[in-house]
């Protein structure tokens, strides 16, 4: 791999791989709101949102983490305004305390909010506007969680704009699935070690909150209730699915997210730990898998978009199945096959929002995952031209990208039109 390419690489795990708490449209929108109060300079009266129709649908039944259970988009608003530090970002509402969440309910309550449904094409779109006598601030994110675009105060841009804007993301194109396994295979330890152990490190103890403690639907634990634990493949799912159903329901720990998702970032990584513990396979393999699980998501998750209706657990199940495929020794060609099975099996899983049954959908697109790499394993494969795969893996992923992002653009405006008609 050349060295312009092997550094694109790792800025894209790093732009990747960040910490956030909760689910990260909310905490999107409590960072904006917090950045307008900071800008305001003191509390509103009234709270103008904007946010297009993907933001609604992933922030309406999820729980703000820290705010006691409230749920929806003045409620993280109202979280970002009271308590939220901006310069934290993703961890935004980190350590509040219970008096704190006193304030932000009883704020909500007697602040006038009012939310409305944008609808300028962009599918990651976000607007707090505060208002406060005759001052007013204004903060838009567009994008992706932390891309603010616009600060104003008054209705003037303010001089030092500039400094809240984040350079442009590392261009995606130079991911390919070979390059991707040549990167796995001789990335230096070092270059990565961190943020892949601070992912590891995360996602398994926000798992074992899940598995430990009664969260939402409780789909890690009734996995491991219903299926028993001697079994590596029900292992590997209802840990992912358990550290979906603590961060949807509340939990405070954070996570290392993948795509601009926590969920992804869990589903890529934590089926890959417990394999690599079953097997007990080194550090360092461990470490260069998870890599690839979750390069590979990215990879798939690009084409597609941050947001859609398309569910992102089909693409960090079929990253995490190729993970496992190259803790096994897969070769290239087993980790295109792998993928391309994954794909053949579940894609086309709707997106319709964050909440408690993103658990379960993670199972599923894991145990797709997993079956495509013990179809590789054992000889068999799914072939271009059955359905909507190709022959080769790029046409693949190409095909799939083109389902989720064109043809079910309507699917998700039809998704939106159910979630919001009683909003």
């Amino acid at each position: 791999m050349d060295a312009k390419t092997y550094k694109g690489y790792l800025k894209i795990l790093g732009e990747e791989l960040l910490p956030a708490m909760g689910c990260t449209e909310p905490i999107s929108v409590a960072y904006a709101s917090a950045l307008a109060r900071e800008v305001l300079g003191t509390l509103p009266e009234r709270v103008e949102i904007s946010v297009s129709g993907n933001i609604l649908k992933n922030v309406k039944s999820v729980i703000v983490p820290n705010t006691g259970g409230l749920k929806g988009v003045c409620a993280a608003a109202a979280a970002g305004i009271i308590a939220g530090n901006s310069d934290k970002k993703l961890q935004v509402l980190e350590g509040l305390s219970e008096q704190t969440r006193k304030d932000i309910s009883t704020f909500l309550n007697s602040c006038n909010f009012s939310v409305m449904h944008a609808q300028n094409g962009c599918v990651f779109d976000i607007g707090i506007r505060l208002f406060a006598g005759n001052d007013s601030a204004f903060v838009r994110i567009e994008g992706y969680h932390t891309n603010v675009v616009c600060v104003e105060k008054n209705g003037t841009e303010l001089v030092h704009n500039e400094c809240y804007k984040e350079s442009k993301l590392t261009d995606r194109s130079i991911l390919n699935v070979k390059d991707i396994v040549e990167f796995a295979n001789t990335v230096k330890l070092e270059d990565v070690e961190e943020v892949i152990s601070r992912q590891i490190e995360f996602n398994s103890a926000i798992a074992e909150e899940g598995l430990t403690n009664d969260y939402g639907a409780r789909v890690g634990k009734i996995l491991l209730s219903a299926y028993g634990k001697n079994d590596v493949h029900i292992r590997a799912r209802a840990t992912a699915a358990a550290g979906s159903d603590a961060r949807m329901n509340g939990c405070s720990l954070p996570v290392v997210i993948v795509s601009g998702s926590g969920n992804q970032g869990m589903t890529a990584s934590l089926p890959v730990v417990v394999y690599a513990k079953h097997l007990g396979v080194s550090r360092e393999k461990l470490i260069r898998a998870v890599t690839l699980s979750d390069l590979i998501t990215i990879h798939l998750k690009t084409g597609i978009g941050r947001l859609s209706a398309y569910c992102g657990a089909v693409s960090a199940g079929a990253g995490a199945g190729a993970g496992i495929c190259y803790l096994y020794g897969g070769s290239y060609e087993d980790i295109s096959t792998t993928v391309v099975n994954a794909l053949a099996i579940d894609s086309g899983l709707i997106c319709d929002g964050a909440k408690s049954s993103c658990a379960a959908k993670i199972a599923t697109a894991v145990d797709a995952g997993l079956t495509g790499m013990e179809m590789c394993r054992q000889g068999s494969e799914f072939h271009g031209g059955d359905g909507i795969l190709e022959s080769g893996v790029e046409k693949t992923i190409d095909n799939v990208s083109d389902l989720a992002r064109i043809g079910m653009r309507e699917t998700d405006e039809e998704i939106i039109r159910l979630m919001i008609k009683n909003i």
